[in-house]
């Protein structure tokens, strides 16, 4: 009996509950930024190669296009090869602006993605109080798969 309540702590205070994102989610690029630096999530960048290859990604992300030949379904069979099956996984959306980043995150919960956020200023931003990543001086890296 120690032994469950031990397990069941355990489980508790585990990171996977202090991650879990809730459905429709909004991140800011700063806390995003934070939390995948942490390793709470997995940033994902759902623009094209070729704006990968304009502004690079944000530090921390993985590239996997929305553009996929595919469609809507090329795009959530590339979601899985990118995390590896985990459709638990905490992941959260970026794109220019924030259209396509929540476009891919009500694909994704239809398609079963339980812990899916959208970073609805984008890599650009909005104006005004949205400004976006870039201009928020948040860090990118060059894109390694373009």
């Amino acid at each position: 009996m120690k032994f469950m309540r031990i397990l069941i702590l355990a489980f508790a205070v585990s990171p996977f509950f202090a991650t879990a994102l809730s459905a429709g989610e909004i991140l800011t690029p700063e806390d995003a930024f934070r939390r995948a630096a942490q390793g709470e999530i997995t940033i994902v960048d759902v623009r094209s190669p070729t704006e990968w290859r304009q502004t690079g990604i944000p530090e921390h992300a993985i590239a996997v296009t929305i553009h996929h030949p595919d469609g809507e379904t090329g795009f959530v069979a590339a979601m899985d090869e990118a995390l590896n099956g985990d459709r638990t996984r905490p992941i959260a959306l970026i794109c220019a602006a924030g259209a396509r980043s929540s476009r891919a995150q009500r694909w994704l919960e239809t398609h079963g993605f339980t812990n899916v956020a959208d970073i609805a200023e984008g890599m650009l931003g909005r104006g005004g109080d949205a400004p976006g990543w870039i201009a928020r001086d948040l860090p990118t890296n060059p894109c390694p798969v373009c």
